[in-house]
């Protein structure tokens, strides 16, 4: 649980947003309200009941649905580390928008049909617009076999969104499927929206009260280098000394996307050599790095 906090402390936005959901969705189950926070026709273009948007976009209405979504935001946070935090405001902004007007209009246009009534509510918009930097971003590191089945060290993350995508049927499915077109429209660069940021004001505040409070917390990796390269190195380049097997010096390529995510190029290398050059694994170790 300890690792969890540490992790959204290095990420403000989606410490913000997990808070939010988390927060709202244990709110409205204990007033026994969550099923009145559906996305319906008649709840919010009827009766113009614009409130219920907010917490409808952030409350999930069970607890499968809030554990497995903040699963995936906890995983996604490296989308921030990768963007800014600023630039993953703008991409939290627009995705939850466009997801939130496409499902809204869907309701319209199904208004006289019997074919759905209400949408799931939760940050079903900017989960699944993640999935989409996810699979053309994010590489495969490491491929194994389950009874004759392939796998990767991506699935689990996809077989958490579709248990998410599946969690309520078609209310479920209609918005996530709105967040993968909100997510493919910034790719796409939609309006020049991948060059737009925050106001400073907003990010400050942001800055303020979601990032970790440690003056020492943002860059202590570089210490972690510090402290191990004598040792690194001499394991790299003198494994017969040892009774272990030699540590495989990290591909370019993945010290490369490590950097992008803005992490220390001499840390990244460090992780990897310590993951075994998976990826995930050593992302992993450079956020809790950053949280001691």
């Amino acid at each position: 649980m300890q690792g969890g906090v540490s992790g959204f402390q290095n990420a403000p936005v989606t410490r913000a947003v997990a808070l939010a959901s988390g927060l709202l969705s244990v709110i409205f189950s204990a007033q026994r309200r969550g099923r009145a926070l559906s996305i319906s026709y008649q709840g919010i273009v009827e009766n113009f009941r614009l409130w219920k948007i907010f917490p409808s976009v952030f409350a999930f209405q069970s607890t499968p649905e809030l554990m497995f979504g903040l699963y995936l935001l906890y995983y996604f946070r490296v989308f921030e580390r990768q963007m800014g935090s600023n630039k993953y405001s703008v991409f939290c902004l627009f995705t939850i928008t466009v997801s939130s007007l496409l499902e809204i209009f869907s309701l319209v246009l199904l208004k006289d049909t019997n074919y759905i009534s209400a949408l799931a509510s939760g940050p079903y918009g900017l989960i699944f617009a993640s999935f989409v930097p996810f699979f053309i971003d994010i590489p495969v590191t490491s491929q194994f076999r389950i009874f004759g089945l392939n796998f990767s060290d991506k699935s689990f993350i996809y077989l958490a969104g579709l248990q998410l995508f599946l969690s309520s049927w078609k209310r479920s499915l209609i918005p996530g499927i709105f967040g993968l077109v909100a997510g493919s429209l910034y790719r796409l660069n939609v309006l020049s929206i991948r060059k737009m940021k925050i106001p400073q004001i907003i990010a400050s505040f942001f800055a303020r009260y979601f990032a970790p409070s440690s003056g020492n917390a943002s860059r202590p990796s570089r210490s972690l280098v510090r402290n191990t390269p004598s040792q690194t190195g001499r394991a790299v380049q003198n494994p017969s000394s040892t009774g272990f097997a030699p540590i495989v010096e990290p591909p370019e390529s993945s010290v490369a996307m490590l950097v992008s995510m803005g992490f220390d190029g001499n840390a990244a290398r460090q992780a990897l050599m310590r993951a075994r050059n998976d990826i995930n694994v050593a992302t992993n170790i450079l956020l809790e790095a950053q949280s001691r």
